[in-house]
């Protein structure tokens, strides 16, 4: 028997997509714009985004820096 007889067949084995690729690439996607926001909102913010606030959801990843903050406008 020829390879090529069997092409169709293995043509018609692929044409699905596995579903854990899909969610390989969703959990990805979210995985990739959270860090990518909690890095935006813990850095120097770009020309028209100076005023802008942290949302609630994103952690501060610089505790020991808000909670001297806190100290000082206490005082």
């Amino acid at each position: 028997m020829s390879e090529f007889t069997l092409l169709p067949f293995a043509a018609l084995a692929t044409k699905t997509f596995p579903l854990y690729f899909t969610l390989v690439y969703a959990v990805g996607l979210v995985a990739a714009i959270s860090i990518g926001l909690v890095a935006f909102f813990n850095s120097k913010r770009p020309v028209g985004w100076e005023d802008a606030k942290r949302p609630d959801v994103i952690p501060d990843l610089n505790p020991q820096k808000s909670s001297e903050s806190k100290v000082s406008s206490e005082e």
